[in-house]
Protein backbone atom coordinates (compact mmCIF):
# COMPACT_ATOMS: atom_id res chain seq x y z
CA UNK A 1 0.00 0.00 0.00
CA UNK A 2 1.12 3.02 -1.04
CA UNK A 3 2.09 6.47 1.03
CA UNK A 4 -0.63 8.24 -0.55
CA UNK A 5 -3.97 6.99 0.95
CA UNK A 6 -6.59 6.57 -2.22
CA UNK A 7 -3.76 5.95 -4.45
CA UNK A 8 -2.03 3.49 -6.24
CA UNK A 9 1.36 4.88 -7.00
CA UNK A 10 3.61 3.01 -9.70
CA UNK A 11 7.25 3.36 -8.87
CA UNK A 12 9.16 3.77 -12.22
CA UNK A 13 12.93 3.29 -12.55
CA UNK A 14 15.67 2.08 -14.81
CA UNK A 15 18.80 3.79 -16.04
CA UNK A 16 20.21 5.94 -18.11
CA UNK A 17 18.93 5.69 -21.84
CA UNK A 18 16.92 2.24 -21.01
CA UNK A 19 13.50 4.03 -21.86
CA UNK A 20 12.01 5.41 -18.52
CA UNK A 21 9.96 8.47 -19.74
CA UNK A 22 9.05 6.22 -23.10
CA UNK A 23 7.54 3.76 -20.87
CA UNK A 24 5.81 6.54 -18.40
CA UNK A 25 4.24 8.20 -21.36
CA UNK A 26 2.52 5.07 -22.59
CA UNK A 27 1.04 4.81 -19.06
CA UNK A 28 -0.47 8.31 -19.46
CA UNK A 29 -2.32 7.56 -22.90
CA UNK A 30 -3.89 4.52 -20.21
CA UNK A 31 -4.85 7.23 -18.28
CA UNK A 32 -2.43 6.90 -15.57
CA UNK A 33 -0.94 10.36 -14.18
CA UNK A 34 2.58 10.65 -14.60
CA UNK A 35 5.50 12.29 -12.57
CA UNK A 36 8.92 13.36 -13.75
CA UNK A 37 10.83 12.86 -10.49
CA UNK A 38 14.20 14.00 -11.99
CA UNK A 39 12.69 17.19 -13.51
CA UNK A 40 11.40 18.76 -10.33
CA UNK A 41 15.25 17.78 -9.17
CA UNK A 42 15.65 20.57 -11.76
CA UNK A 43 13.20 22.54 -10.75
CA UNK A 44 14.28 22.57 -7.05
CA UNK A 45 17.83 24.23 -7.85
CA UNK A 46 16.39 27.27 -10.29
CA UNK A 47 17.04 30.70 -8.75
CA UNK A 48 14.69 31.09 -6.07
CA UNK A 49 14.07 27.99 -5.01
CA UNK A 50 15.33 26.45 -1.94
CA UNK A 51 18.03 24.18 -3.50
CA UNK A 52 19.74 26.86 -5.17
CA UNK A 53 21.54 28.51 -2.73
CA UNK A 54 22.74 25.40 -0.99
CA UNK A 55 23.96 23.76 -3.97
CA UNK A 56 25.82 27.08 -5.41
CA UNK A 57 27.32 27.43 -1.87
CA UNK A 58 28.67 23.60 -1.85
CA UNK A 59 29.54 23.57 -5.49
CA UNK A 60 31.33 27.34 -6.43
CA UNK A 61 29.93 30.32 -8.15
CA UNK A 62 31.44 28.42 -11.10
CA UNK A 63 29.37 25.94 -11.68
CA UNK A 64 27.06 29.10 -13.10
CA UNK A 65 25.97 30.14 -16.32
CA UNK A 66 26.10 34.13 -17.12
CA UNK A 67 22.58 34.64 -16.49
CA UNK A 68 22.55 33.37 -12.95
CA UNK A 69 21.58 29.55 -13.90
CA UNK A 70 23.35 26.23 -12.37
CA UNK A 71 24.92 24.95 -15.47
CA UNK A 72 23.41 21.07 -14.81
CA UNK A 73 26.42 19.69 -17.31
CA UNK A 74 29.17 21.37 -14.91
CA UNK A 75 27.27 19.82 -11.98
CA UNK A 76 26.82 17.04 -13.45
CA UNK A 77 30.74 16.48 -14.44
CA UNK A 78 31.58 16.82 -10.70
CA UNK A 79 28.90 14.52 -9.34
CA UNK A 80 29.15 12.12 -11.71
CA UNK A 81 31.82 9.72 -11.06
CA UNK A 82 32.37 11.07 -7.02
CA UNK A 83 29.95 9.26 -5.10
CA UNK A 84 30.87 11.73 -2.21
CA UNK A 85 29.95 14.86 -3.82
CA UNK A 86 26.58 12.90 -5.49
CA UNK A 87 25.67 12.13 -2.07
CA UNK A 88 25.89 15.75 -0.79
CA UNK A 89 24.01 16.85 -3.57
CA UNK A 90 21.09 14.00 -2.73
CA UNK A 91 21.12 15.47 0.52
CA UNK A 92 19.99 19.03 -1.07
CA UNK A 93 17.37 17.97 -4.08
CA UNK A 94 15.83 14.37 -2.55
CA UNK A 95 13.95 16.05 0.32
CA UNK A 96 12.79 19.01 -1.70
CA UNK A 97 11.70 16.20 -4.80
CA UNK A 98 9.95 14.35 -1.86
CA UNK A 99 7.73 17.55 -0.92
CA UNK A 100 6.81 18.48 -4.37
CA UNK A 101 5.67 14.33 -4.82
CA UNK A 102 3.71 14.89 -2.34
CA UNK A 103 2.05 18.15 -3.13
CA UNK A 104 1.35 16.60 -6.54
CA UNK A 105 -0.15 13.37 -5.74
CA UNK A 106 -2.11 14.05 -2.85
CA UNK A 107 -3.81 16.86 -5.44
CA UNK A 108 -3.86 14.78 -8.56
CA UNK A 109 -7.47 13.40 -9.94
CA UNK A 110 -6.27 10.41 -11.04
CA UNK A 111 -6.42 7.22 -8.85
CA UNK A 112 -3.49 5.65 -10.27
CA UNK A 113 0.00 7.91 -10.19
CA UNK A 114 3.17 6.64 -11.87
CA UNK A 115 6.72 8.49 -10.50
CA UNK A 116 9.68 7.85 -12.51
CA UNK A 117 13.13 8.43 -11.05
CA UNK A 118 16.28 7.44 -11.85
CA UNK A 119 17.38 7.08 -8.08
CA UNK A 120 13.68 5.25 -6.88
CA UNK A 121 15.37 1.97 -5.48
CA UNK A 122 18.55 4.23 -4.28
CA UNK A 123 16.75 6.85 -2.03
CA UNK A 124 14.19 4.83 -0.84
CA UNK A 125 11.25 6.41 -2.59
CA UNK A 126 10.53 2.89 -3.82
CA UNK A 127 9.23 1.60 -0.29
CA UNK A 128 5.83 4.30 -0.53
CA UNK A 129 4.82 3.32 -4.05
CA UNK A 130 2.81 -0.23 -4.23
CA UNK A 131 4.88 -1.89 -7.25
CA UNK A 132 8.07 -0.93 -9.05
CA UNK A 133 8.48 -0.91 -12.82
CA UNK A 134 12.25 -1.17 -14.12
CA UNK A 135 12.68 -0.39 -17.72
CA UNK A 136 16.05 -2.70 -18.84
CA UNK A 137 18.11 -1.75 -22.37
CA UNK A 138 21.37 -4.04 -23.13
CA UNK A 139 24.64 -1.43 -22.40
CA UNK A 140 25.48 -1.44 -26.21
CA UNK A 141 21.95 0.07 -26.66
CA UNK A 142 22.76 2.85 -24.48
CA UNK A 143 25.96 3.55 -25.58
CA UNK A 144 24.20 4.05 -28.98
CA UNK A 145 21.35 6.37 -27.51
CA UNK A 146 23.38 8.63 -25.35
CA UNK A 147 25.99 9.16 -28.33
CA UNK A 148 23.27 9.34 -31.29
CA UNK A 149 20.59 11.21 -29.12
CA UNK A 150 22.41 13.23 -26.54
CA UNK A 151 25.13 13.92 -28.55
CA UNK A 152 27.74 12.43 -26.30
CA UNK A 153 31.45 11.01 -27.45
CA UNK A 154 31.89 7.67 -26.83
CA UNK A 155 33.85 8.28 -23.08
CA UNK A 156 31.62 10.24 -21.48
CA UNK A 157 28.90 7.95 -22.38
CA UNK A 158 30.72 5.41 -21.05
CA UNK A 159 30.80 7.42 -17.61
CA UNK A 160 27.28 8.38 -17.49
CA UNK A 161 26.47 4.00 -17.47
CA UNK A 162 29.28 2.91 -15.46
CA UNK A 163 28.45 5.41 -13.12
CA UNK A 164 25.21 3.97 -12.02
CA UNK A 165 23.62 1.23 -10.16
CA UNK A 166 24.22 -1.92 -12.08
CA UNK A 167 20.97 -3.02 -14.01
CA UNK A 168 20.40 -5.88 -13.18
CA UNK A 169 20.83 -4.85 -9.47
CA UNK A 170 17.31 -2.45 -10.36
CA UNK A 171 15.55 -5.54 -12.51
CA UNK A 172 15.97 -7.84 -9.07
CA UNK A 173 13.99 -5.39 -6.99
CA UNK A 174 11.34 -4.90 -9.34
CA UNK A 175 7.96 -6.52 -9.86
CA UNK A 176 7.81 -5.69 -13.46
CA UNK A 177 10.26 -5.09 -15.64
CA UNK A 178 10.06 -3.49 -19.30
CA UNK A 179 12.68 -4.39 -21.85
CA UNK A 180 13.26 -1.75 -24.44
CA UNK A 181 15.31 -3.16 -26.44
CA UNK A 182 12.84 -3.40 -29.53
CA UNK A 183 9.88 -2.09 -31.24
CA UNK A 184 7.47 0.80 -29.98
CA UNK A 185 4.95 -1.87 -30.79
CA UNK A 186 6.98 -4.16 -28.61
CA UNK A 187 7.23 -1.97 -25.68
CA UNK A 188 3.88 -1.11 -26.12
CA UNK A 189 2.90 -4.89 -25.31
CA UNK A 190 4.68 -5.12 -22.92
CA UNK A 191 3.29 -2.00 -20.82
CA UNK A 192 0.21 -2.87 -21.68
CA UNK A 193 0.31 -6.85 -20.32
CA UNK A 194 1.71 -5.35 -17.24
CA UNK A 195 -1.01 -2.85 -16.72
CA UNK A 196 -3.88 -5.04 -17.47
CA UNK A 197 -2.46 -7.80 -14.81
CA UNK A 198 -1.79 -5.10 -12.33
CA UNK A 199 -5.37 -3.95 -13.07
CA UNK A 200 -7.80 -6.73 -14.66
CA UNK A 201 -11.14 -5.16 -13.58
CA UNK A 202 -9.76 -2.93 -16.56
CA UNK A 203 -9.32 -5.73 -18.99
CA UNK A 204 -12.80 -5.64 -20.53
CA UNK A 205 -12.08 -2.17 -21.48
CA UNK A 206 -10.14 -1.64 -24.73
CA UNK A 207 -6.76 0.62 -24.51
CA UNK A 208 -9.19 2.55 -26.89
CA UNK A 209 -11.57 3.35 -24.12
CA UNK A 210 -9.36 4.09 -22.06
CA UNK A 211 -6.86 6.76 -24.03
CA UNK A 212 -10.07 8.55 -25.93
CA UNK A 213 -11.13 11.74 -24.80
CA UNK A 214 -13.71 13.61 -26.66
CA UNK A 215 -15.65 16.53 -26.72
CA UNK A 216 -18.62 18.50 -29.22
CA UNK A 217 -17.73 21.76 -30.23
CA UNK A 218 -21.16 22.11 -33.03
CA UNK A 219 -20.57 19.60 -35.43
CA UNK A 220 -16.26 19.43 -34.69
CA UNK A 221 -15.35 16.26 -32.21
CA UNK A 222 -12.28 16.35 -30.17
CA UNK A 223 -10.55 12.79 -30.19
CA UNK A 224 -7.40 11.94 -28.26
CA UNK A 225 -5.42 9.76 -30.95
CA UNK A 226 -4.40 5.73 -30.17
CA UNK A 227 -1.63 4.66 -30.91
CA UNK A 228 -3.53 1.92 -33.36
CA UNK A 229 -4.74 4.99 -34.98
CA UNK A 230 -0.69 5.80 -35.86
CA UNK A 231 -1.27 5.41 -40.01
CA UNK A 232 -4.35 8.24 -39.37
CA UNK A 233 -1.67 10.37 -37.64
CA UNK A 234 0.91 10.07 -40.72
CA UNK A 235 -1.36 10.23 -43.35
CA UNK A 236 -2.99 13.28 -41.87
CA UNK A 237 0.39 15.23 -41.17
CA UNK A 238 1.21 14.33 -45.02
CA UNK A 239 -1.58 15.83 -46.01
CA UNK A 240 -1.98 18.52 -44.45
CA UNK A 241 1.62 19.53 -44.43
CA UNK A 242 1.34 19.42 -48.53
CA UNK A 243 5.01 18.40 -48.84
CA UNK A 244 6.84 20.16 -46.15
CA UNK A 245 7.12 17.03 -44.01
CA UNK A 246 6.56 13.39 -44.63
CA UNK A 247 6.31 11.04 -41.85
CA UNK A 248 5.84 6.89 -41.81
CA UNK A 249 3.82 4.78 -39.20
CA UNK A 250 7.41 4.49 -37.26
CA UNK A 251 7.51 7.91 -37.01
CA UNK A 252 4.22 8.63 -35.43
CA UNK A 253 4.87 5.46 -32.94
CA UNK A 254 7.99 6.53 -31.72
CA UNK A 255 6.31 10.54 -30.91
CA UNK A 256 3.84 8.36 -29.17
CA UNK A 257 6.81 7.87 -26.50
CA UNK A 258 6.85 11.57 -25.87
CA UNK A 259 3.45 12.91 -26.88
CA UNK A 260 -0.23 12.95 -27.38
CA UNK A 261 -2.14 13.60 -30.43
CA UNK A 262 -5.80 15.60 -30.85
CA UNK A 263 -7.63 15.12 -34.05
CA UNK A 264 -10.00 17.16 -35.43
CA UNK A 265 -12.93 15.50 -37.02
CA UNK A 266 -15.91 16.88 -38.75
CA UNK A 267 -18.33 13.93 -39.54
CA UNK A 268 -15.94 11.51 -38.60
CA UNK A 269 -13.80 12.86 -40.90
CA UNK A 270 -9.72 13.82 -39.65
CA UNK A 271 -9.37 18.17 -40.64
CA UNK A 272 -6.75 18.79 -38.13
CA UNK A 273 -4.53 17.69 -35.29
CA UNK A 274 -2.42 19.24 -32.49
CA UNK A 275 0.46 17.29 -31.29
CA UNK A 276 1.45 18.19 -27.50
CA UNK A 277 2.91 16.93 -24.18
CA UNK A 278 3.57 17.67 -20.87
CA UNK A 279 6.34 17.94 -18.66
CA UNK A 280 7.01 19.36 -15.61
CA UNK A 281 3.79 20.88 -15.07
CA UNK A 282 4.45 23.03 -18.29
CA UNK A 283 2.19 22.28 -21.48
CA UNK A 284 3.91 21.87 -25.01
CA UNK A 285 1.66 22.18 -27.90
CA UNK A 286 4.58 21.93 -31.39
CA UNK A 287 2.44 20.24 -33.77
CA UNK A 288 -0.51 22.07 -35.64
CA UNK A 289 -1.64 21.37 -38.72
CA UNK A 290 -5.37 22.00 -40.10
CA UNK A 291 -6.92 21.81 -43.11
CA UNK A 292 -7.06 24.86 -45.27
CA UNK A 293 -10.66 24.88 -46.12
CA UNK A 294 -11.11 25.38 -42.30
CA UNK A 295 -11.31 28.93 -40.16
CA UNK A 296 -7.81 28.18 -38.75
CA UNK A 297 -7.94 30.56 -35.33
CA UNK A 298 -11.58 28.72 -34.83
CA UNK A 299 -10.11 25.29 -35.69
CA UNK A 300 -7.39 26.08 -33.49
CA UNK A 301 -9.65 27.70 -30.71
CA UNK A 302 -11.44 24.05 -30.27
CA UNK A 303 -8.34 21.73 -30.13
CA UNK A 304 -6.58 23.97 -27.72
CA UNK A 305 -9.53 24.50 -25.67
CA UNK A 306 -9.55 20.50 -25.28
CA UNK A 307 -5.32 20.66 -24.74
CA UNK A 308 -5.79 23.12 -21.73
CA UNK A 309 -8.26 21.15 -20.45
CA UNK A 310 -6.89 17.97 -20.20
CA UNK A 311 -3.34 20.03 -19.30
CA UNK A 312 -4.97 21.46 -16.50
CA UNK A 313 -6.32 18.05 -15.01
CA UNK A 314 -2.65 17.35 -14.96
CA UNK A 315 -1.90 20.46 -12.93
CA UNK A 316 -0.08 22.10 -15.53
CA UNK A 317 0.69 26.26 -14.84
CA UNK A 318 0.74 27.22 -18.30
CA UNK A 319 0.38 26.53 -21.90
CA UNK A 320 2.76 27.01 -24.42
CA UNK A 321 2.48 27.12 -27.84
CA UNK A 322 4.51 26.95 -31.16
CA UNK A 323 3.49 27.86 -34.81
CA UNK A 324 5.64 28.80 -38.05
CA UNK A 325 5.78 31.67 -38.64
CA UNK A 326 4.24 30.76 -42.42
CA UNK A 327 1.25 29.74 -40.16
CA UNK A 328 0.86 33.59 -39.01
CA UNK A 329 -1.36 36.25 -40.98
CA UNK A 330 -0.01 40.17 -41.26
CA UNK A 331 -2.38 41.35 -38.30
CA UNK A 332 -3.36 38.05 -36.60
CA UNK A 333 -4.25 38.00 -33.02
CA UNK A 334 -4.02 35.07 -30.37
CA UNK A 335 -5.87 37.42 -28.01
CA UNK A 336 -8.70 35.68 -28.43
CA UNK A 337 -7.25 32.02 -27.83
CA UNK A 338 -6.01 33.82 -24.57
CA UNK A 339 -2.60 33.47 -25.96
CA UNK A 340 -0.01 35.98 -26.11
CA UNK A 341 3.44 36.36 -27.99
CA UNK A 342 6.42 36.01 -25.84
CA UNK A 343 10.11 35.27 -25.94
CA UNK A 344 11.65 32.74 -24.16
CA UNK A 345 13.32 35.04 -21.37
CA UNK A 346 10.46 36.83 -21.18
CA UNK A 347 8.38 34.11 -19.74
CA UNK A 348 9.90 35.13 -16.24
CA UNK A 349 10.01 31.52 -14.29
CA UNK A 350 13.08 29.27 -15.27
CA UNK A 351 10.96 25.95 -15.55
CA UNK A 352 8.91 27.42 -18.08
CA UNK A 353 11.62 29.32 -20.03
CA UNK A 354 13.51 25.68 -20.11
CA UNK A 355 10.02 24.06 -21.82
CA UNK A 356 10.43 26.99 -23.95
CA UNK A 357 14.14 26.31 -25.39
CA UNK A 358 13.32 22.89 -25.61
CA UNK A 359 10.90 22.78 -28.15
CA UNK A 360 10.91 26.55 -29.90
CA UNK A 361 12.91 25.65 -33.21
CA UNK A 362 13.92 28.36 -36.12
CA UNK A 363 11.39 30.03 -37.80
CA UNK A 364 8.50 29.38 -35.46
CA UNK A 365 6.45 32.22 -32.97
CA UNK A 366 6.13 31.47 -29.11
CA UNK A 367 2.88 31.66 -27.78
CA UNK A 368 2.24 31.90 -24.21
CA UNK A 369 -1.24 31.18 -21.56
CA UNK A 370 -1.05 30.81 -18.13
CA UNK A 371 -3.44 28.45 -16.27
CA UNK A 372 -3.64 29.27 -13.51
CA UNK A 373 -2.47 32.07 -10.55
CA UNK A 374 -1.20 29.74 -8.08
CA UNK A 375 2.21 27.94 -8.66
CA UNK A 376 1.61 24.71 -7.50
CA UNK A 377 5.01 24.17 -6.97
CA UNK A 378 6.04 27.30 -5.66
CA UNK A 379 8.80 27.78 -4.44
CA UNK A 380 9.89 24.12 -5.13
Amino acid sequence: MSAWPGKYVIGLTGNIATGKSVVRKMLEHLGVYGIDADALGHRAIAPNSPGYKPVVEMFGKWILTPDGQIDRSKLGSVAFGHPEAMQRLEEIIHPLVGQALDILIRRSRQSTVVVEAIKLLESGLAKKCDIVWVTYAPQELQLARLMQKRGYDEARAHQMIWSQTLQERKTAGANVVIRNDGSYEDTWGQVMDAYYKTFPGLQGESAETAVQVEAVAGELTIQRARPQEADEVAVLINHLSEGRRQVTHDDIMAAFGEKAFLLLRIDGKALGLVGWKVENLVARTDDVYIDKNLNFLDSLRVLMDEVERASQELQCEVSLLFLPVDMINKGMTFKTLGYQRRTIQGLGVSAWEEAAQESMTPGSVLLFKQLRQDRVLRPV
